[in-house]
């Protein structure tokens, strides 16, 4: 489902920085372009926190991410000479279709570098938008080396995934749209990769409303966040593994890093049965696709309900997944909840011993999704068979409920 991979080093840069007013032209600049997503109220997250929670529905947004509004904004205020030469991005995916189809709205060419293994429909996506496509390294941190060289060779203008002024400010659009779909919040949470959309809205929401708190969301598998604010300073991960591709960042930026220690409250962590748990709660109760990197702030609401103040708006990122890997981000899900149960027992080798287990699975109330049966083993006995089984049962308490049954029973069993 994932590998670990190396990020590259952090490159100090000069920091500009990002006011409530960059964010408010970005608004303008962005009418008739983007879409004001909608938010919607959560009722099983709700019940967790003890008051409302609402969920900023980016997974809607043009381009399936909210990535279309830093990319535009950017693109928008460069030259006619600059646009001539060309724009160039690195991306593992969302932002790669954002500078696509902002650069088809533009006028201007797009070259973009995604890593090897990027999930082929953001691969195929960013190319229906126009985009020259091409891979560089295995993170986006060497992809980003391979588009900053190709900029240098070709005159092309980078567009940074994030640490740019007019990025930041086109994210930044996110929180001012919230402040006006649900006016008293108290707590925004926000899933961070290199930390342009968590300044973006912690500058809007902050200046606004100093007493809102901002809460970003690191995969603890690519978790550059916390030890960089911990040094003062932004810090290189040695590598990363991470179900959550669209935060898997290797490095924050020096603008980021700057609006991120000044404005953001806390950088929480999630695990990925955590991500995976999140993602089914969207698709189930929500009705709402959404990414692993999407769901980071469900994903941290559902694994600590009491640090965060309702009402509580979490922001869903973005929607862009593989079908393969939601399937199997599902079933992770199904079995990090409980949902799903595997093990293995021992049974003698006599007709109706079979369907004597499954009838009592059955009354149990556990639906068997896959049995397989083995007759022959270095260990089984000749008057024995081993019997492996899959099912699917209502939760955690019901699983551990089948469990004891089986053994009561009399049932020697293995959980795998």
């Amino acid at each position: 489902m994932w590998r670990p991979v190396l990020a590259i080093g952090c490159r100090l840069t000069v920091i500009d920085t990002v006011t409530l007013a960059d964010i408010e032209a970005a608004r303008d600049l962005l009418g008739g372009v983007v879409r004001r997503t909608p938010v919607e109220g959560s009722r099983p997250l709700s019940k967790l926190v003890g008051g409302e929670v609402q969920l900023k529905c980016e997974n809607l947004q043009r381009a399936g991410s909210f990535k279309i509004r830093g990319a535009y904004n950017r693109i928008s205020r460069l030259s006619d000479v600059e646009r001539s030469r060309g724009v160039v991005a690195a991306s593992a995916g969302n932002h790669a279709q954002g500078v696509a189809m902002a650069a088809q709205l533009l006028g201007t060419k797009a070259t973009v570098f995604m890593p090897e293994g990027a999930p082929l429909p953001k691969v195929e996506a960013t190319r229906a938008y126009g985009a020259e496509i091409h891979t560089a390294g295995h993170t986006v941190d060497a992809a980003l080396v391979a588009a900053t060289v190709h900029a240098e060779q070709t005159g092309a203008v980078l567009i940074h995934p994030f640490d740019h002024p007019d990025i930041v400010a086109g994210q930044g659009t996110v929180g001012l749209e919230i402040r006006e779909q649900v006016p008293e919040v108290k707590t925004i949470v926000v899933s961070v990769g290199g930390g342009g959309l968590v300044s973006g809205i912690a500058v809007a929401a902050k200046t606004m409303r100093p007493d809102v708190r901002v809460i970003g969301v690191n995969a603890k598998g690519a978790a550059s966040f916390p030890p960089s604010l911990d040094a003062g300073h932004p810090i290189a991960l040695e590598s990363m593994a991470t179900i959550a591709d669209g935060i898997a960042v290797g490095c924050p930026g020096d603008l980021t890093f700057d609006l991120v220690q000044r404005y953001v409250d806390e950088v929480h962590t999630v695990s990925e049965d955590a991500l995976a748990r999140a993602l089914l709660l969207t698709l189930e109760r929500a009705k709402l696709v959404v990414e692993p990197a999407g769901v980071a702030s469900v994903a941290a609401i559902m694994e600590s309900p009491d640090r965060f103040e309702p009402p509580v708006v979490g922001v869903l990122s973005g929607g862009n997944i593989d079908p393969v890997l939601l399937m199997r981000v599902l079933r992770h899900g199904m079995i990090a909840a409980g949902r799903y149960l595997s093990f293995h027992l021992r049974i003698p080798d006599r007709p109706g011993e079979l369907a004597k287990l499954l009838t009592h699975l059955g009354e149990a109330g556990a639906n068997v999704l896959d049995v397989e049966h083995q007759r022959t083993g270095p260990k089984l006995h000749l008057d024995e068979v081993e019997v492996a089984l899959q099912l699917e049962t209502r939760g955690e308490p019901h699983k551990q409920e089948v469990l004891a049954g089986l053994r009561s029973a009399g049932y020697p069993l293995s959980v795998d």
